[in-house]
């Protein structure tokens, strides 16, 4: 069944029956939905668009997230530090280096010795410096390793490189609670 309109058409003899017959299928398989869809150029841009935002709102998640375990780290060798800090009193200087500055607490003797035996370690929070043992300054470590500034008992996975001065050095022993 041809629309009337068609039937006009091909009465006045401005279309053929095979192009009316053509038109039919394609209106036919567009209804049905079997036609290839043509994508608009709105869409298209649309959808680009789309996943410009989700790929930048991604990216900022991300760098949220990373901050937020930043903090969250920090937080916790903030909270160790303040747990398992030991009482310092004394009037001996503990001399050690914070990065290039020489920096001194005044401590005990048998905090010194406890200090250069390794058993504990020296933490900076913020800035003071804190007296942590053994135990929490490895916890620390795992987490930050910039936190613990002085620690004797750590063994460095990296030793130096060994020189032909180091044998001729090796029989003068300098020992470790060397006092400055």
């Amino acid at each position: 069944m041809r629309n009337p309109l068609q039937e006009q058409l091909l009465k006045a003899g401005l279309v053929k029956k095979d192009k009316i017959a053509k038109v039919v299928r394609e209106q036919a398989k567009q209804r049905q939905g079997k036609a290839p869809v043509v994508a608009d150029e709105a869409q298209v841009d649309a959808r680009k668009l789309q996943a410009e935002r989700a790929e930048r709102d991604r990216a900022i998640a991300a760098e949220r997230n990373a901050d937020a375990r930043k903090k969250e780290i920090r937080a916790q060798v903030r909270q160790i530090v303040e747990t398992t800090r030991v009482k310092r009193d004394g009037e001996i200087a503990y001399r050690f280096t914070d990065g290039e500055k020489i920096t001194s607490l005044l401590v005990s003797e048998p905090l010194r010795a406890q200090l250069a035996a390794g058993v504990l370690a020296i933490a900076k929070l913020d800035d003071r410096y804190e007296l942590v043992p053994r135990a929490a300054a490895d916890k620390i470590h795992m987490r930050v390793s910039d936190v613990v500034v002085s620690d004797h008992g750590r063994k460095d996975s990296a030793p130096l490189p060994a020189d032909d001065d180091d044998d001729y050095y090796k029989q003068f022993v300098v020992p470790d609670d060397l006092i400055w």
